[in-house]
């Protein structure tokens, strides 16, 4: 039966390499894939952002703020003559952010008051809206507790450090206590490349089907037994799509230096049952329509969005009911969770366990599957008595 199941899987692999395009999705395809998101973030931190200057007052204060915000390694600014110019500016995609500095600003601040100080970003563009955000709100605070600072030495306190503590009185001190050095590509490549994996072992899954329908007949093929060539297709698909994920988790982590506190065993355990809950869903896609295309087009439409609900931009606590029972339904949300676990937290296996179980919960499909086929192989006659 060994032998039998070896050659079921070297024929598998002969018609596999006759279709370029699944040969393709089992190793160049997503390999290219992952070369070219690095590629993309392989900056890790926004820099020279171009941020919008609007300075009504002209002032030897005013520009001395400016120079604090092109003091931030993020910002970049950018000086405008009015208001609409620089709105213009920030509606267009040219600027992230667009600060307005009002008329009077140094005289107000000479005379203790608190002069309002207008700034804008694109939230839209949630990852470079927050960074802007952060660089504006950090140099905007430090040029205030050097206006406050400079205030009380000229009315008595002449030790320099003495007038800062009395300016800033409580300090705050944050500690990432992951991804420490705000990494955006750690961020966005560790969970783009797993929803892009996906996306890869669903269609592997519904091509190999298609294929087989094409080339043999799915009747031909499962009707001497159905479990045999089963088994045979699964393991000729889940060897290369496993070790693809292998392959992107080591990377990132011996190559990219990106960090892993977990353990590989429970990584590797979960890509397993991740590449087997894809191949399920691709299967059954295929064979409640037995058409390609149709086929092609709910494979898109169930991997597409994954990135959305997998609750690495959004935090799933905060999605809407039928938001999380999508994300339910989706393997890489489950797998997600587990990676960042273990590469993040070094979660222990009974943190594991429900991601765990809720993976191993997609291999029910393979039974809808095995009965699928075993309907389409069964003789014509039976199938008649059967209805």
């Amino acid at each position: 039966m060994k032998n039998s199941l070896m050659a079921g899987v070297l024929s598998e692999w002969r018609l596999i390499l006759t279709d370029r395009w699944l040969t393709a999705l089992l190793g160049l395809l997503p390999l290219t894939l992952f070369v070219l998101m690095w590629a993309i973030f392989s900056a890790g931190t926004g820099r020279d952002l171009p941020v919008g200057v609007v300075d009504l007052d002209n002032s030897s204060l005013s520009r001395q703020l400016i120079r604090y915000y092109d003091a931030s390694p993020t910002l970049q600014s950018q000086a405008f003559e009015d208001v609409e110019a620089a709105s213009s500016a920030l509606n267009s995609g040219k600027t992230y952010g667009t600060v307005i500095i009002p008329v009077g600003f140094e005289k107000s601040t000479m005379r203790g008051e608190s002069p309002e100080v207008t700034a804008f970003y694109n939230s839209q563009y949630i990852l470079i809206g927050k960074l802007a955000n952060a660089a504006l709100n950090q140099s905007q605070s430090t040029f205030a507790a050097m206006v406050e600072t400079k205030g009380k030495m000229l009315k008595g306190t002449t030790v320099t450090s003495q007038a800062a503590g009395l300016s800033v009185p409580l300090r705050f001190q944050l500690v990432p206590l992951f991804n420490t050095g705000t990494n955006y590509a750690q961020f966005l490549v560790s969970a783009i490349v797993p929803a892009l994996w996906q996306i890869v072992i669903v269609a592997s899954g519904m091509l190999s089907m298609a294929l087989t329908d094409k080339r043999i007949g799915l009747e031909q093929q499962f009707r001497p037994s159905v479990a045999k060539a089963l088994v045979a297709k699964i393991i000729s698909l889940f060897v290369p799509l496993w070790l693809l994920g292998v392959v992107f988790a080591t990377v990132m982590h011996f190559s990219l230096g990106w960090p892993m506190n977990g353990s590989w065993s429970i990584v590797f355990a979960a890509q397993a049952l991740m590449v087997l809950a894809g191949l399920a869903v691709g299967s059954l896609l295929y064979l409640g329509t037995r058409n390609a295309t149709r086929a092609m087009s709910l494979v898109a439409g169930f991997t597409a969005p994954a990135f959305a609900f997998m609750g690495v931009s959004f935090p799933a606590s905060d999605m809407p009911f039928l938001a999380q029972c999508w994300r339910a339904l989706l393997p890489v949300s489950h797998y997600i969770t587990l990676q960042i676990g273990q590469f993040n937290y070094g979660a222990a296996l009974k943190d594991a366990t429900p991601a765990f179980l809720a993976l191993s919960a997609f291999s029910l499909i393979w039974g809808l599957v095995a009965l699928k086929l075993r309907r389409i192989a069964a003789p014509a006659d039976k199938q008649e008595v059967a209805a």
